[in-house]
């Protein structure tokens, strides 16, 4: 009976390729890495080391650095070669959080939770101080109206527009339907236009852009500038902001504070609470009812090292002929430093940490050589991973390539959180159509199988596409991942899913094991022109 129902499975995998004989599917493999991957998975142990052992991982934080050590010391103990921390370039700053403590001491005592913005300094002991709020900054002569007024105070920024607290009446967590998946998998190919300002991805890559001094050009984004370099000469303590709406039931989203190159003088305090505390604050003070507050924060910043790292490891190809050529998995490592950056983007990190235990544990022999990476400098805007392609494969701003360029095969990317794979996106390559939907074949049983034309933003394959080398994100369920994770503090192990994370990282094994073993590489679309006048030409 057991041997009918083996064989019973295996003839499930190979059914579907039936009738197209492109693809050469290893039926047996694939089962093999479903045993593997579903049954015997480590990944929920990955995902602790990189997690709660770690720390936030920050980029050039020791926490981003323990991680790194970890995943480079798990790849060589699988038997992964070539094996690195590798260096990309000149990052800037290491910062790291050494003590927190903030709360309101007047009209009553109550302990906040706050959490300060990275690259912030610190207030060099206990400080009490008292709220000045900041009326709605139009231009730089707003600022006349405070001057001399800020030495001791603790600032806060009246939004132009409040942010009332609104009730949730909607679960957190969804998985996307079978009609979401039918529309995607429908989906015609998109007119290239400007970023949807509802995409959170765009409104990610504009906070990081605003991050490193862009928008100075409006006057209120400059008057806001100038008013962080009075508040540092002047002697303030620091400035109160909030996360926003999204910045509520004990949720707080809190990212960069400002620049961070080795040259650059340090950022002004900066701390986050959430939107209930910060509306308390703000109609207190506006009532005419002096708030007090406790700030003991310490921060430390590392300027000996500036170069950023990624982990790098390999499993080598065996094919004389193909040996040489890469099929590449990835995902970032690094986080913000609220939390511990588990569904951004631990569980990407661990899922293909686990695809090479995976592959490694089957001891396969791939025609081309697999080799992972793990970036750091993404949440800076995919500093890691183009860092990396530039130094490997091309340059951007110029679409000159290296050798290693006409070489490559493919990138296949997670970072979408703890969400299992529904499908992939195919980056507008619809020469892979046919090709992925055979390879998800063997795992529609598992709710993978839409291939859409659409385009992803907002990660790490970009930077391979970006130079004309096939770099692909898979379609994840979003869980509750831009409601209550990404950025935030509740970003911890206990948000993880074990089953998903196990399926995903089964799924991206086969993808990787597939891409290694066809006899060509994938298709690829047009190259790009050179893009001098952008961000690094992404």
């Amino acid at each position: 009976m057991r041997k009918i129902t083996r064989l019973t499975a295996l003839l499930a995998v190979v059914i579907p390729f039936a009738g197209n004989s492109q693809e050469k599917i290893d039926a047996a493999m694939m089962q093999k890495i479903r045993t593997e991957g579903l049954t015997n998975s480590k990944v929920m142990e990955i995902a602790f080391n990189l997690t709660d052992k770690s720390g936030n991982r920050l980029t050039a934080s020791p926490g981003f650095m323990r991680a790194a050590e970890y995943a480079k010391a798990a790849l060589e103990g699988w038997g992964a070669k070539n094996v690195a921390i590798d260096p990309w370039g000149e990052f800037g700053k290491g910062w790291e959080l050494e003590k927190s403590y903030v709360a309101i001491t007047a009209p009553y005592y109550k302990s906040l939770s706050a959490y300060p913005k990275a690259w912030t300094a610190g207030t060099k002991g206990v400080k009490n101080g008292e709220i000045l709020l900041i009326a709605p900054l139009k231009d730089s002569t707003s600022l006349d109206a405070y001057k001399g007024q800020l030495k001791n105070k603790i600032l806060i920024m009246e939004p132009a527009t409040p942010t009332p607290y609104k009730i949730s009446f909607k679960a957190d967590a969804e998985r996307y339907t079978d009609a979401d998946l039918e529309r995607m998998q429908n989906a015609k190919p998109a007119v290239q236009g400007p970023p949807n300002p509802n995409d959170t991805a765009a409104q990610r890559r504009a906070a990081q852009f605003a991050n490193r001094g862009g928008g100075a050009g409006n006057p209120a984004a400059r008057a806001a500038i100038l008013l962080r370099e009075m508040a540092k000469s002047e002697g303030a303590i620091g400035f109160i902001s909030s996360g926003g709406p999204r910045s509520h039931d004990g949720t707080i989203f809190a990212q960069g504070g400002g620049a961070y190159k080795g040259t650059d003088p340090e950022n002004a305090l900066d701390i986050v609470v959430g939107i209930e505390d910060f509306n308390t604050i703000v109609r207190l003070v506006k009532a005419g009812t002096p708030v007090k507050m406790d700030v003991d924060v310490k921060t430390k910043f590392q300027t000996k090292d500036l170069q950023g790292y990624n982990v790098i490891g390999e499993i080598p190809g065996t094919d004389p002929a193909l040996k040489d050529e890469v099929v590449m998995l990835g995902a970032h490592l690094d986080s913000w430093q609220t939390a511990t950056g588990a569904t951004d983007n631990a569980s990407g990190s661990s899922v293909m940490l686990e695809a090479m235990r995976i592959l490694k544990t089957l001891g396969i022999q791939p025609r081309r050589t697999i080799r992972i990476g793990l970036w750091s400098g993404e949440e800076q805007g995919l500093l890691g991973s183009r860092g990396y392609v530039k130094k490997t494969f091309a340059d951007p701003a110029t679409m000159q390539t290296l050798p290693a360029h006409e070489k490559f095969s493919s990138y296949f990317n997670i970072d979408n959180g703890t969400g299992k794979i529904r499908g992939i996106y195919l980056q507008g390559n619809e020469a892979c159509r046919d090709i992925f939907t055979q390879w998800l074949a063997p795992f529609n049983d598992l709710g993978a199988k839409t291939v859409t034309t659409s385009n992803t933003g907002g990660t790490d394959h970009q930077s391979f596409d970006g130079v004309g080398l096939p770099g692909f994100q898979f379609i994840q369920d979003p869980i509750e991942y831009n409601v209550r994770n990404h950025h935030s503090n509740m970003d911890v192990y206990d948000h993880l899913i074990e089953d998903d994370l196990k399926q995903i990282a089964t799924i991206v094994a086969a993808f990787v094991y597939n891409a290694a073993q066809r006899d060509q590489k994938l298709p690829r679309k047009p190259m790009p022109t050179p893009r001098t006048g952008g961000r690094g030409g992404f």
